[in-house]
């Protein structure tokens, strides 16, 4: 689903050399379990004057986040079954209930790694299913995270199918927790192998504009890191 692009007019921030584009792409994580709740909220604070896509933050934040960016572009968005979805599929189905009624549009929904590799398609498929009813009701969206530094070519080529199937907003690279982030080789399977009409979205191991740029190339909507700040100044410094 692709995302409208948006204006970086606030917090002094014109349209330079497609400042706009690029924040409209990113996805600032505020998910390390150190955080605290002041740099949370002001992660939140952040994002919102960068006008960037979305802030996905823990879950027991969500409330708050949604409270903080109300009234902005910027999406309030959490995660389910991170990082190992190891959950079943009805703590992730809970999960998605709480989340959207605290205020969450989007969810990053990390697949039954386990399941996956023991190829009971069957199950995955009706767990991500559970989930996107859920997402569907509360009209939001929902991400489908592989975490791909696990899986073999035929684990992921059988996630792009189901998800494909199943019409989920986005596809995703990784969590960022896992032993690896989002690689070019991954990236162009996801895209080349997921119906059009849904996104890709990378994530783990994006600090930099170049790889960005290099991900937005490759047919990428969505980028998930947590150096926002150092790409866009990157980005406002060229101009």
């Amino acid at each position: 689903m692709p995302d409208v692009a948006r204006s970086n007019d606030a917090a002094g921030l014109s349209d330079v050399a497609g400042l706009s584009d690029v924040a409209g792409l990113l996805d600032h994580a505020l998910l390390k379990p150190t955080l605290t709740e002041a740099e949370l909220w002001q992660g939140c604070e952040f994002a919102r004057a960068r006008r960037v896509a979305s802030v996905c933050i823990v879950p027991f934040a969500v409330r708050r986040c949604a409270e903080l960016l109300a009234g902005s572009l910027v999406q309030p968005s959490t995660t389910l079954g991170f990082p190992h979805g190891a959950g079943t599929w009805q703590s992730k189905v809970r999960e998605a209930r709480e989340s959207l009624a605290a205020g969450a549009t989007e969810l990053d929904m990390v697949v039954n790694i386990n399941q996956v590799l023991s190829g009971n398609t069957s199950a995955v498929r009706q767990e991500i299913e559970a989930v996107l009813a859920e997402v569907r009701h509360a009209n939001a969206r929902l991400k489908v995270i592989f975490e791909n530094c696990y899986l073999e070519r035929e684990h992921k080529l059988a996630l792009c199918e189901i998800c494909s199937d199943l019409q989920v907003d986005w596809v995703k690279t990784s969590t960022g927790f896992g032993s690896g982030g989002a690689t070019v080789s991954d990236v162009e399977l996801m895209r080349a192998h997921t119906s059009a009409e849904i996104g890709v979205k990378a994530s783990g191991g994006i600090r930099t504009l170049a790889q960005v740029q290099s991900f937005r190339a490759l047919g990428c909507s969505r980028i998930g890191t947590t150096a926002t700040a150092a790409i866009l100044d990157e980005l406002a410094q060229r101009a």
